[in-house]
């Protein structure tokens, strides 16, 4: 009894380390989980109900390696890929399982129904929606306890942040041992208290889409105006410090007391359009033909490979700095470090 007690209390318990994780849906994201888990030596059982899906996905994984190693160095050990188009091999395999799916809801409720049916009780299922409320996805389930949102961001192989979301009857352990797993792969866990449409990272994105719209749609700049506005001032700071300590920053001295007495904390000006523009051709134009006079005639894998070698090496910067993502970084190069002696 006592041996017992003292094993729950120091937060270990029987729940079999995790080797193999499950993934529904080899898509973009489903392969960036895919690329990250192998790299850090973790099987992965990928299913998806296309054949011709394991050939993309391997080079998804294969775009994704480079940057992987400029970032972390040599794998110690590489992971082992199996690729099936049966539900019930991946989920009956898996010590935990990534939702990969595409972003329609009714289809992922169903999924996961269905993974739930088979998987062992113990298995979290982590959807990586971007948006739909857990509770639903969970509504379905006979363990709705172990259903949590995971939802990264692209590119999953390179950025770390993942929010991890519960829904009206996910458990505290499921949770607490989901972040635990989080981590172990190289992730920065931001955990809501409770869940809502959206999040907050794609919230706080999809208020700057619509302003960036309204600017298109009214003519005032082109897309890449519009793009060169956040990159070249607000982006950069935002990039380590975030939207709250810049105004703090702003406040001066005082912080974010004086900045409250400074400006209007109401933002009662009419700086501000946040129902999206009626859809028009015109708009539609400029947006299409903005971004491919941005993108001036390279192709779609060319600026991923630039955007991937800019991410790394921010990254790294933010490491010699102990910021941001960097900390992140320091974090898991000391454990593989350690993992080496």
């Amino acid at each position: 009894m006592a041996k017992a007690a003292a094993k729950k209390k120091s937060g270990t318990s029987k729940t079999p380390k995790i080797r193999t994780v499950g993934i529904a849906g080899t898509g973009l994201i489903g392969a960036g989980w895919a690329a990250r888990l192998l790299f850090r030596g973790y099987d992965v059982v990928a299913y998806d109900v296309s054949p011709a899906a394991e050939e993309k996905l391997k080079a998804q994984i294969k775009t994704a390696w480079p940057s992987l190693e400029a970032l972390l160095g040599k794998p110690r050990k590489k992971g082992k890929l199996t690729f099936t188009t049966d539900l019930k091999v991946m989920a009956s395999r898996a010590q935990f399982i990534h939702e990969a799916a595409p972003e329609r809801e009714e289809l992922k409720i169903t999924l996961f129904r269905d993974i739930d049916a088979v998987a062992a009780p113990h298995v979290i299922i982590a959807s990586s929606s971007s948006g739909f409320l857990p509770s639903n996805l969970q509504s379905q389930c006979r363990h709705p306890g172990r259903v949590v949102i995971g939802h990264p961001f692209n590119p999953v192989y390179l950025l770390p942040l993942v929010e991890l979301v519960p829904g009206g009857k996910t458990s505290t352990e499921a949770m607490d041992r989901a972040a635990e797993y989080f981590e172990a792969i190289g992730m920065h866990v931001l955990r809501l208290k409770r869940e809502i449409m959206g999040y907050i990272c794609d919230r706080l994105q999809e208020a700057l889409w619509r302003e960036a719209l309204h600017i298109l749609n009214k003519d005032i700049g082109t897309t890449g105006d519009i793009d060169d506005s956040i990159v070249y001032s607000a982006g950069m700071r935002w990039a380590f410090m975030g939207s709250f300590m810049t105004y703090h920053l702003a406040g001066g001295p005082g912080g974010m007391r004086d900045f409250i007495k400074q400006f209007d904390p109401a933002l009662e000006l009419d700086w501000t359009d946040l129902k999206f523009p009626k859809w028009n051709d015109a708009l539609e134009k400029r947006l299409v033909e903005g971004c491919e006079a941005q993108a001036a005639g390279r192709k779609v894998s060319e600026i991923e490979a630039k955007r991937n070698a800019v991410l790394v090496d921010m990254m790294k910067l933010f490491k010699k700095h102990r910021i941001g993502s960097g900390l992140v970084l320091e974090r898991e190069t000391k454990a593989r470090r350690k993992a080496r002696t």
